[in-house]
């Protein structure tokens, strides 16, 4: 039984999908203006981990992450770059995909774009207006806030606490507004911007109403899950709530859960392009493997903060070395093992219960961070069993098989050695004859050898073994 923290509510709730055995869910993907940082990256693998662990479960999930290709700064950048709107969003949209498949994040299963969507846009705003929810003023058109009754439930604010705020606005578009509160749904054409024609005139959609209309459009009007990151939560979820539920009438999404923020430095500060203390996945995968990135965001419980620094990545490299080497290792004493022996029930059942207890933990809530805790346990098991002067295969099989579906959960995967490179595996037959006949001088030059090679070999009670630096 999964349990999810609803925003909404502000506790948790047991999940129960519109569709049984289906899952329609919608993650706000990024603005595609330039590479993601590993602040961007956390919502991305956050989300990813939840899917995975929802299909584990069993589960059929219809993913549907955006792109936003259509705003203030992708215009902004074309200027920089000296190309289109369009152009900027084709090079980072392509950036994303190269950076997320290198963490290992499972395409979505729809990727839409902003600006295939524009009629659907223009639709959707016309009903607005047609029900009274919005309004043209300018050649713009803005969304009645107060009209909707439950504005502020998300984000827990009441419409006074926003008008004090909203007050405090100054500037041109206030004063073509009924409301300091209202927001944008459609903002008119200004010169040399990428535009396109409406029944109020020339001009773009708002930010807000672009995930309203693919949303419904591609998962229907009430979505099981909307995800996204914690600064998302208010204005721009509470907008798409207001603007889909005033629209069709019915319940947007049944669960709303958003992800906590990655921090930096001593204080603890939200890292984020405005502040200029990020690191970009795509600068960053180039000096970190990318598994040992994916495993740090991975293995956090998705609502709690992420402290990046040396040190917390140093220990995700040095947890995530120590399972690698648990899948060698009991790889490596496959071939040694018997088919099967008189105790395999036994000890299948202590995975099976072990496995049981991964479920416990993910279910409440997707806590990664008890869930892997039960992996290292796992691995600590076959470890312990391996030593053993007799081994199962069937043990063995089964065990490693579990353990690379549960780590397979958190976007790890560990390929098997398999036969070495033919070259590799005649110098290590060559060094190991030339340690039998004590040529230690021999057998130090091939280990120096298949090391600038990137084949860091280690001697075991079970032989020698190898793995990549």
């Amino acid at each position: 039984m999964i349990e999810i923290y609803n925003t909404l509510t502000r506790e948790k709730e047991v999940f129960t999908p519109i569709e049984e055995g289906k899952i329609r869910m919608y993650v706000c993907g990024p603005t595609v203006y330039n590479y993601i940082h590993i602040g961007n990256a956390r919502s991305t693998i956050a989300f990813d981990t939840i899917r995975r662990y929802f299909e584990y479960r069993g589960y059929e999930v219809n993913y549907v992450s955006n792109f936003t290709d259509v705003d203030d700064k992708i215009i902004k950048a074309a200027k920089e770059l000296s190309l289109t709107a369009p152009e900027v969003a084709d090079r980072f949209i392509a950036a994303f995909e190269e950076d997320t498949a290198a963490l290992n994040v499972k395409p979505a299963t729809l990727h839409p774009r902003v600006m295939n969507h524009i009629p659907d846009i223009i639709d959707f705003i016309s009903v607005l207006i047609e029900k009274e929810y919005a309004y043209e003023s300018n050649g713009d058109v803005y969304y009645r806030t107060r009209k909707f009754e439950d504005y502020g439930e998300l984000s827990d604010q009441s419409i006074d606490e926003l008008e004090v705020g909203a007050s405090q606005r100054t500037g041109s578009e206030q004063l073509i507004k009924e409301d300091p509160l209202d927001f944008a749904l459609w903002k008119s054409a200004k010169p040399d911007e990428i535009s396109w024609e409406s029944p109020w005139g020339r001009g773009r959609p708002g930010w807000h109403i672009e995930c309203s209309v693919m949303a419904t459009k591609h998962l229907g009007d009430t979505i099981d899950i909307h995800g996204g990151g914690q600064d998302l939560e208010f204005p721009h979820h509470e907008n798409e709530i207001a603007q889909s539920e005033a629209k069709t009438g019915k319940k947007f999404a049944n669960y709303w859960m958003h992800n906590g923020y990655v921090t930096i430095g001593e204080d603890d500060v939200k890292m984020s392009k405005s502040l200029g203390n990020f690191v970009t996945v795509h600068e960053m995968v180039k000096e970190v493997d990318p598994q040992v990135l994916r495993f740090f965001m991975a293995t956090t419980q998705y609502r709690r903060p992420i402290r990046y620094s040396d040190t917390t990545m140093k220990d995700a490299q040095a947890n995530l070395q120590r399972l690698r080497t648990t899948f060698e290792n009991v790889n490596f004493r496959k071939e040694t093992a018997a088919e099967q022996l008189t105790d395999d029930e036994q000890n299948i059942q202590v995975i099976n219960d072990l496995e049981s207890r991964f479920v416990k933990e993910m279910d409440d809530d997707f806590n990664a961070a008890n869930g892997i805790t039960v992996v290292y346990e796992l691995a600590k098991w076959l470890n312990q069993y391996i030593e053993n002067a007799e081994v199962s295969a069937e043990v063995l099989n089964y065990g490693l098989t579990m353990f690379t579906q549960l780590l397979a959960v958190f976007g790890i995967n560990f390929e098997t050695a398999g036969l070495l490179d033919e070259e590799v595996d005649q110098l290590i037959a060559e060094r190991n004859q030339a340690r039998k006949d004590k040529n230690f001088a021999r057998s130090d030059e091939i280990r120096d050898q298949l090391k600038d090679q990137g084949i860091i070999l280690e001697d075991t009670p079970q032989g020698t073994r190898w793995r990549r630096a």
